[in-house]
Formats: C-alpha cells, structure tokens, sequence
C-alpha cells in the first residue's frame, strides 16, 4: 500500500538546521516575479540588499526548501510517484517577521492523512524556530491522486463563502515564461515544472508553474496593492491551489477587505476565461 497514515503519523518528526542569506532572498523575489520596472524604488526592496526586506512567503522556501514538500514525501508510510503529485493548499502562520539573514531549526512531520476516495491528502508541517523564538508554521497540503480508498478519515471539505460585492482592487500580472525555471532555483526540483516529457506523463500539455511562485506573486501584489509595501503586516496567509498556471500566462487578482484585518483574494488565468488558480485565499494582517 503506498501509503500507510498509521505509520506516517506516528513516525518521529524530522529536525534539521537551515540558514538563508539575502542571496536566497533576493533570488526567490526574482522567482516570483519581482524587479519589474528594475528601478522602482518599491521593486528595489525586494531586490536591492541595502534596502531588502522579506516576503513572508520566503518561508515556503527557506534553507533551499528543505524539509519542504519533496523531502516530505519519503517520511515513513509515504511512497509515491511524483508523477500523481499536485501541491493542494498552503497554510502560513507568521510568529514575526523573517530576517534577510538567518539560522533555524526547523521541524518536519506529517500533522494529517486524509482519504478523499480517489486520493489522498498529506498534510506536512514544518515548524522553524531559531535563538529568540519560532518565527513561523508551514502547512503544505499535497494531494496524491489515485492514492486514496484506503478507508481513512476524510478530512475538512468546507469551502469559504465567496466574498460579497465588486473586488476593492483588481490587478493583472503576466507570468514570465521562464519563470517556472528561475523560481525552481529556491528549492523544489520537481520535473513537472520544466520537463515538457515529464508534464505530459503527468496530464499536463506542458511544464506548469509551481504553485507556490503563484502563492508567493500573489501576497506580494496584496503587500504592495493594499498594504503599503509593508511585509512586517503580513500574520497569517492560506490558499487552496484551484488550477494550474502556465509559463507566459497572465493572471488576474481581484482583492476584497472584508474586515480591517483580512484580505480576500480570488485567483485566475485570463488566458483560459478566467479559470480559478487560487481560492479560499486569505491573507490576515495588522
């Protein structure tokens, strides 16, 4: 059986020490699409290190991703084929902001397995923490298809009512087309995103965009749209990967503040008629 929960929860969590410099900052900005125009100076605090400041998103990634969503996927009661892999939902919660240069422990283990019948759903924690304290939660959500019927818990399945009236602000970013090659640099090497072979052995047309390059351009729109530039705001940020997104593609971002401390956001490729990319996405803020 490819995957055993019992097994795979109650194994041991794995610890390791990771660090990041503003080198691995500055390149996971650009992975995700900032430094356009080059000498904004709002573009500069992402790509500048005199002036650098982190996006939270940066978590997903830091200490080259490790232990992140690969590595996760050889726990104990977990084997399977990359192939039917698909990135589900991320779930950031930030205990501060993330320095530009920093040493952690991080922690790893699997919090849950669900059984969707035709799947299954990992869900992957990593804590890191480093000398004054943790600094953030990372719940990557994986959906193995064709891994589920093994008779477990189904898991949640409610959704989020859609926001109420006309989005506050709408904005359209084109994705680059080697953005899928740059954005790999930080850390997951999976195929998918850049073998053309390898995508249609996995049911896609051609190499797709990782999900979180798509995670990551989306809290820095909302940073810069709705927050002021501000990083330090940013508490807590969750999404549900609704589709995929191809290299070249635009996408466009309708954003609701539906209360002072939260932002909604609603995901879509305007290429394909507006197909959802991200939903239930929330980004939550001081």
């Amino acid at each position: 059986m490819p995957i055993d929960a019992a097994k795979a929860l109650a194994a041991g969590p794995r610890t390791g020490e990771i660090s990041w410099t503003p080198k691995d900052v500055l390149l996971y900005h650009l992975g995700i699409g900032a430094g356009l125009p080059a000498t904004d100076p709002d573009e500069l605090r992402y790509t500048l290190e005199s002036r650098l400041h982190v996006l939270p998103s940066f978590a997903t990634v830091a200490g080259s991703g490790a232990p992140g969503v690969i590595s996760g996927l050889s726990m104990p009661g977990i084997e399977v084929d990359l192939a039917r892999v698909l990135h589900g939902g991320q779930v950031l919660t930030l205990h501060r902001p993330i320095p530009a240069t920093g040493t952690a422990t991080a922690t790893s283990r699997v919090a849950a397995v669900y059984d969707k019948v035709k799947a299954a759903v990992l869900v992957l924690r990593t804590e890191a923490a480093d000398a004054d304290g943790p600094l953030w939660t990372n719940d990557a959500e994986i959906f193995l298809r064709g891994e589920g019927g093994f008779g477990g818990d189904r898991g949640p399945s409610a959704r989020a009512e859609a926001p109420a009236g006309p989005p506050e602000r709408t904005v359209e970013r084109t994705v680059r087309e080697d953005q899928a090659l740059l954005y790999r640099l930080s850390g997951d090497w999976n195929p998918l995103h850049a073998d053309p072979e390898f995508a249609k052995v996995a049911g896609f047309e051609r190499p797709i965009l990782h999900g979180l390059c798509t995670y990551g351009m989306t809290l820095k729109t909302v940073v810069d749209t709705l927050l002021g530039g501000d990083v330090t705001r940013v508490t807590a940020y969750r999404t549900r990967f609704a589709g995929v997104v191809y290299p070249g593609e635009t996408l466009r971002l309708r954003m609701w503040r539906p209360s002072g401390g939260t932002v909604r956001v609603a995901v879509s490729a305007v290429d394909r008629d507006d197909a959802p990319v991200l939903a239930d996405t929330v980004v939550e803020h001081v």
